[in-house]
């Protein structure tokens, strides 16, 4: 922390830089054999590293297990209106982000609406601790690098183990990068710097109370490393298909249930 306050565009270089790499230099290994359901997503998916990820895998778990799943169990314990606003406050919070890829993506229609829930979440909702939007049936979207990443047709890469991040693609992880990076508030002041620590804490939380149903039931089965990388992948193809398809709304994630082998 010290080194990126003295410095704050070295980290954003760095992964700048990574990203760049990536971008020019990623190829993609494709099979049609076993497609799952939700989106184009070919079984075996192309994970040359796995014993490198594995390990990673299992220095995540043991985070995961001893410092964020049990806050996260606890946080469920909260009062429901604190959790509720909780999820409001991180979601608005990321909304620059979000619209910042909805331009990215060339669907104005969806920037549109993400810079209107924005702008009145943050004011007459508080800074988005109340979703006024949703009241007035301006619905809320997910977008993120990642997908941008897809929409503009990169393919997915081999799978990576990000060290605290998780399991993601190639393409995927370049995006996780870049967002810790792009900061869209700045270290203006801080106030800003303190808000954007409570919203990523607070999301962190609040994100992995969401995921815990899946991954309790992925943890059930024999290989839980293999079940949550191709869950993972199935939810992230259909994410992509779904910024390509620009619609407006709500995303429903279609691959939700754990599967019944993972092998």
């Amino acid at each position: 922390m010290p080194l990126f306050k003295r410095s704050p565009a070295l980290f954003r270089n760095a992964a700048l830089l990574l990203s760049l790499t990536y971008l020019y230099g990623c190829s993609s290994r494709t099979s049609t054999d076993n497609p799952m359901t939700c989106a184009q997503v070919s079984y075996p998916l192309y994970d040359p590293a796995e014993p490198v990820n594995r390990g990673i895998f299992a220095f995540n778990q043991v985070i995961d297990e001893y410092a964020v799943a049990p806050v996260a169990r606890g946080y469920g314990y909260t009062p429901e209106f604190f959790q509720l606003g909780l999820h409001n406050f991180t979601t608005n919070f990321n909304e620059p982000t979000v619209f910042l890829n909805d331009l990215l993506q060339g669907n104005g229609k969806r920037s549109l609406n993400t810079l209107g829930r924005f702008t009145l979440n943050s004011t007459a909702g508080l800074l988005g601790v109340i979703d006024v939007s949703d009241s007035l049936e301006i619905p809320r979207h997910r977008s993120d690098f990642g997908q941008t990443f897809g929409v503009w047709g990169i393919p997915d890469g081999p799978i990576v183990e990000i060290p605290v991040l998780g399991t993601a693609n190639s393409r995927d992880a370049v995006g996780k990068v870049l967002a810790v990076a792009v900061n869209p508030f700045g270290d203006s002041s801080d106030t800003a710097e303190t808000l954007t620590t409570v919203a990523s804490v607070g999301g962190t939380i609040d994100k992995r109370a969401e995921a815990l149903p899946l991954t309790d039931a992925l943890q059930a089965l024999p290989d839980y490393y293999s079940a949550l990388r191709d869950v993972s992948a199935e939810k992230r193809a259909d994410f992509v298909l779904e910024g390509k398809r620009g619609a407006s709304g709500l995303h429903d994630d279609l691959c939700t249930e754990a599967p019944t082998d993972a092998t």
